[in-house]
């Protein structure tokens, strides 16, 4: 039955629409599925090199699957415990950095006396406490929903025993997923069709698996290099600045003003903040020059601004599922945008002539 191109059109936002809702309504239930996917697709190049070697698809995804889990338990297994000691051992060191910040900050505190009355003296002691309140409200009430929300127990369990079949399953028949999926294209634009998600999975298996080597990679240096230099929770503030890292500058950045916090709150002088502030200066250089580079690239079609409004977006809207998601979005997106801007710019409307080829 033929369709004309209006049908054509509302068939295909009908479709949008009804993904897009159940997208949001079966949001609490998909993070292990979406996560397994994930797994799976950051995988599939290893599996296709161990065919290349011989190996069958099913043996290759055991051995893949398998190891790569077994790598993220005895990875928990190992840094658990050290962040562990790091944090217990913080927390009782809390109240000497409390006492040194306060030593540090009375000669400050002395001279904005000297120009500042008594009434704008209690106005700041008025707005501070009332931002701290509300800060202190809104980091209770934060923690209180992840660690008291049913759903958090929920995705965690799922994650660990219904990922890894998702993981395992997707890897074994990936193959068959995409010619299924590409047996059903329309055929009249299947060669263009093609053409675009053959970009998008560049665009993702540069940035996103990338991208991913690049932030263990700086978590790695930034939790050695911290822990070398002694600072308190040096463990802990490195790792999360790599991870971070995923988010261009975010990672760094609020690494760096962690980190110099935390050194200038344990240390009488200014040397430790001084390390610290070096450990990330080498770092970034190390990710600008060396490591995004060759593990990145240099033209992988998503810029630091769309990546973060991308993740914030899907953060915001979706949780950790939105996310996972973000990118996926952000790459079909931006290549879907090039697509309509380069027919955009081939088109009579661009150029302004007829179809005969004439200027109106």
């Amino acid at each position: 039955m033929a369709m004309s191109r209006e049908n054509k059109l509302w068939f295909w936002l009908i479709g949008l629409i009804v993904c897009c809702l159940l997208l949001y309504f079966l949001r609490g239930m998909l993070l292990p599925f979406v996560a397994g996917m994930a797994v799976a697709y950051l995988l599939d190049p290893l599996a296709r090199r161990l065919e290349r070697l011989g190996l069958s698809r099913v043996f290759a995804t055991v051995i893949i699957t398998l190891s790569f889990f077994l790598c993220v338990v005895l990875l928990i297994g190992i840094v658990g415990p050290l962040v562990e000691d790091q944090l217990i051992g913080f927390g009782h060191r809390v109240p000497n950095y409390v006492h040194q910040l306060i030593n540090r900050g009375e000669p400050v505190w002395r001279a904005a006396k000297s120009y500042l009355s008594t009434k704008d003296i209690e106005q700041l002691r008025t707005a501070g406490g009332e931002y701290a309140g509300t800060l202190a409200t809104w980091a209770a009430g934060m923690f209180s929903r992840l660690l008291t929300g049913s759903l958090v127990v929920v995705n965690l369990l799922s994650l660990i025993f219904i990922t890894p079949v998702v993981t395992f399953y997707l890897l074994r028949d990936w193959h068959g997923v995409t010619q299924r999926f590409d047996s059903w294209l329309p055929r009249a634009h299947a060669e263009t069709i093609r053409q675009q998600l053959h970009e998008i999975d560049t665009i993702l298996a540069g940035f996103v698996r990338g991208q991913a080597l690049v932030c263990l990679s700086l978590g790695a240096f930034y939790a050695l290099g911290l822990t070398v230099v002694g600072l308190d929770l040096g463990l802990v503030v490195g790792f999360a600045a790599g991870l971070g890292s995923f988010i261009p500058y975010l990672g760094t950045i609020s690494g760096f003003l962690v980190g110099t916090g935390l050194a200038i709150a344990q240390s009488q002088d200014w040397t430790l903040a001084a390390m610290v502030a070096g450990v990330f200066v080498v770092g970034n250089l190390m990710e600008g020059n060396i490591l995004a580079p060759k593990l990145v690239g240099e033209k992988i079609g998503l810029h630091p601004v769309w990546v973060i409004f991308a993740l914030l977006a899907g953060g915001t809207l979706f949780g950790f599922l939105g996310i996972l998601l973000a990118l996926p979005v952000a790459a079909v997106i931006g290549v879907l945008t090039r697509f309509g801007l380069r027919r955009y710019l081939d088109s009579s409307l661009y150029s302004g002539e007829t179809d005969e080829g004439t200027t109106p």
